[in-house]
């Protein structure tokens, strides 16, 4: 099994995107704007943007980078208007350009909207091919989502003036929506949107739920975002999680639930890997802190393949709360081995091995005087591929630890997911050829063991609800081409 060359976050599943829209009548909007954006950061590095609208016309300003990097004081000060629809975006479909960084925007002659989504289309290509967008015009999914809402508008209306009267149209909350009533029932896969018109904001769940979305209460208005967080940061209140296969439109009427989908709707399938990994552990999901159930991964880790030990220690940041259970449910001592310097971004492993800087010594040290001579059970979330895991063991090996012992707080990493993970291809993946005794070995640990599936519905507190695609093979729905 030889070393692959690869990104430093090659051991964990890398997220698609964070949405995030606000209504609130009467006050600037963009900084709120940001300050939600910021809370999403971790769901999406590679770019940021918002739309904001006046009432009379939207802005939109998006660019590669941090939410830090694309705003600044000058920037939101320049955006002016009462509601808005952010976007930060980890690539899946379509290339990390400028062209993909969203929100996407579209006129219909005076009328336009605005689109951020944070998912994967699964029928993207039969989409395209069907409104006669030949492959090289396709840049993304939401590419091809704006485009169908464009064709699906009605046809424009003049007022007496001669402009474009948006509220005549044969759908009593416009144009958008009636175009969304049409489009929606189309899209397959995974897809929480968030949607603006120059009066509106609109928030949309696909059926099966596979991404997470929620809404809050700001005073006179509203928000809409991918995780609660977004919400507490700006002084929201939490209200409830926006329902799978429904569509709730924010305006001066109010908050209103539509279910364009029909009632027939399949089971819930909220990713189970928002609770291992995606999610930020204050976030709310599905009635509890994801905290809480990260705990419980590891409480529930510990009596899976039990083992003598001097330290516990999680991966920062994601294995820490798993790594605190498991030292809680095992009696063995709870400490830190690793730093972890937060003030890198996304780095790549040269493809020259003579010349190669390792991307984990750049993001992670030992603490040599606390790991020295003794047994360590190290505690992360999942592994993908192998290198970071493997390098992390090498560098524990190097500052002095006796033994290395790897607990991952999910199950083996074996099939790779189209709902908006960017995960390689099968024959990528470590564990969907390797055993368990050909994973320790490449990893060079003492031992590995993985928490077993039903244990890890039974930590989050159910056993039913959840895409396991990932780690089972069973995909809630069709898939177009091929799954190696």
């Amino acid at each position: 099994m030889s070393e692959q060359v690869l990104d430093d976050r090659a051991d964990h599943p890398e997220e698609a995107c964070g949405v995030f829209a606000v209504y609130a009548p009467g006050r600037r909007v963009a900084n709120l704007t940001f300050d939600g954006l910021y809370a999403l950061q971790h769901r999406g590095q590679e770019s940021a943007g918002m739309a904001v609208s006046d009432r009379s016309s939207i802005t939109v300003v998006k660019n590669m980078g941090l939410v830090s990097h694309v705003f600044d004081d000058r920037t939101l000060a320049s955006l002016p208007g009462d509601l808005a629809i952010g976007h930060t975006r980890y690539s899946t479909t379509g290339a990390s350009n400028w062209r993909n960084a969203q929100p996407s925007y579209r006129s219909i002659g005076e009328y336009g909207f605005a689109l951020g989504h944070n998912g994967n289309l699964t029928n993207t290509a039969a989409l395209a091919q069907e409104i006669g967008m030949l492959p090289g015009m396709v840049s993304s999914d939401t590419d091809v989502m704006a485009e169908l809402l464009s064709l699906h508008f009605p046809p424009q209306k003049l007022d007496s003036s001669g402009g474009v009267d948006s509220s005549a149209t044969d759908d009593e909350l416009g144009p958008l929506v009636g175009a969304l009533k049409l489009v929606l029932p189309r899209l397959e896969g995974a897809f929480s949107l968030v949607i603006m018109d120059a009066e509106r904001i609109i928030g949309v769940r696909d059926p099966h739920g596979f991404r997470p979305l929620c809404l809050g209460s700001l005073e006179e208005g509203w928000v809409i975002a991918s995780e609660s967080p977004a919400l507490d940061v700006i002084g929201a209140d939490f209200i409830r999680e926006v329902e799978p296969g429904e569509m709730v439109v924010i305006d001066r009427s109010g908050v209103r639930s539509l279910h364009p989908f029909g009632s027939d709707l399949p089971d819930p399938k909220l990713c189970i890997f928002e609770f291992v990994y995606f999610a930020r552990p204050d976030s709310k999901l599905l009635g509890r802190e994801v905290h809480g159930a990260r705990r419980a991964m590891g409480e529930r880790l510990a009596h899976t393949r039990l083992v003598a030990a001097d330290l516990v220690m999680g991966v920062p940041d994601s294995g820490i709360p798993a790594a605190e259970g498991y030292a809680l449910a095992s009696g063995i001592p709870y400490g830190q081995g690793l730093v972890k310097n937060r003030y890198i971004g996304r780095t790549f492993i040269a493809p020259d091995p003579s010349s190669r800087v390792s991307a984990v010594r750049r993001k992670l040290n030992a603490l040599s005087e606390n790991i020295a001579g003794k047994r360590l059970v190290v505690v992360d979330d999942s592994i993908v591929r192998g290198t970071t895991t493997r390098a992390m063991v090498k560098l524990l090996r190097e500052a002095g630890a006796k033994e290395v012992h790897i607990r991952i707080s999910s199950p083996p990493y074996r099939w790779p997911c189209f709902y908006g993970i960017d995960t390689p291809l099968r024959d990528g993946l470590l564990a969907a050829t390797a055993s368990l005794e050909e994973i320790e070995t490449f990893l060079g640990a003492d031992s590995l063991a993985y928490l077993p599936l039903e244990d890890l519905r039974l930590a989050i507190g159910r056993d039913h609800g959840f895409c396991d695609a990932c780690l089972t093979g069973s995909y809630p729905t069709v898939i177009e081409g091929s799954l190696s």
